[in-house]
């Protein structure tokens, strides 16, 4: 997704120019390991033979709270012979960071993990009103794998994220099973889908959508309207989510992946939260928008290509402790 293009629909100022790497960075709150703040990384583009779907991911980025918190991750990764590298002092400056340190992720997206965001005084000219970062971090990613289970294993042993609830869902005839995860006081910072009963991915691009949390009501209205006018296509209609309560719609970007805009969803207690499972995304809304049947084909032939080809899960990580 392009910079200018993604800053333009969600009310952000734009860039002059696109980064190297397309990431995305919740913050981090953990339970063994001390974390976490908000920071982001601009999305950017990568090479001229890059096709869409590479172009929707490259890296996710996590805001570690101390530097001792950084290198208790590092150990735990170099413990488990997964190989880690440093960032440059060019990278960290490129993301407006002090520290960074990178590693292999499931489905070939790099997990990045840094120190002390650099922050400015001068306020943010945007057409929003803010964004909820903070404690909480930045949004959600959400990721479809046949790996569901590794997957988990792999957010539990490297960041510790907890269980927070699941949703079954059936859409199209196909039923899905949802894992949220959390790592801080937001409700889920990780969402893994995955197909039941048959091992297939039938999202082509790494993630399946990005969420942010805006600020108040007029501000997730103020940003449809902008993403009508600004010609992006809608995936889904304004609805409400069963399990965080997050009022949102979706919009897909050029690489393909969705784009959600929320606002207002529940922040879990620690002290009393217990895991359910919820029927169905949505209390209401969230209706599919202009996906047509040959759509609905193109994903069902793309879930069956998966099955001949591997997901990487960094297996070394992915066993849950």
């Amino acid at each position: 997704m392009l910079a200018s293009q993604a800053t333009a629909a969600a009310g952000w100022p734009r860039t002059s120019a696109p980064l190297p790497d397309a990431t995305y960075s919740p913050s981090m709150t953990r339970s063994a390991v001390r974390a976490a703040r908000s920071g982001a990384y601009a999305v950017g583009v990568q090479g001229p033979q890059t096709s869409p779907a590479e172009l929707a991911l490259s890296a996710t980025g996590w805001h570690i709270d101390d530097h001792a918190s950084f290198e208790q991750i590092e150990a735990r990764v170099r413990a488990h012979g997964v190989p880690v590298a440093e960032g440059s002092e060019d990278e960290a400056q490129l993301r407006g960071v002090e520290r960074l340190l990178r590693f292999p992720g499931p489905k070939g997206i790099t997990q990045e993990i840094y120190t002390t965001p650099v922050k400015s005084a001068e306020p943010l000219r945007m057409a929003a009103s803010g964004w909820v970062t903070g404690d909480s971090g930045m949004g959600h990613v959400a990721i479809t794998s046949a790996k569901p289970t590794q997957l988990r294993g792999y957010f539990d042993t490297v960041f510790d994220a907890r269980l927070t609830d699941y949703i079954d869902e059936t859409i199209s005839g196909v039923k899905l099973k949802i894992r949220f995860l959390r790592v801080n006081e937001r409700h889920h910072s990780i969402a893994i889908a995955a197909v039941r009963g048959l091992p297939i991915d039938p999202v082509r691009t790494r993630v399946q959508h990005l969420n942010i949390q805006a600020a108040s009501l007029d501000d997730v209205a103020q940003s449809y309207q902008r993403v009508c006018e600004l010609g992006f296509d809608m995936a889904l209609s304004v609805g409400r989510h069963t399990n965080d309560k997050e009022l949102s719609y979706y919009a897909r970007t050029p690489s393909g992946f969705e784009w959600e805009v929320g606002w207002n969803p529940i922040v879990v207690d620690e002290s009393t939260w217990q895991p359910t499972t919820h029927q169905g995304i949505s209390i209401w809304g969230h209706t599919p928008v202009g996906q047509t049947i040959i759509d609905k084909l193109d994903q069902f032939r793309f879930g069956v290509r998966s099955l001949a080809r591997p997901e990487n899960t960094v297996p070394a990580l992915s066993m849950r402790r």
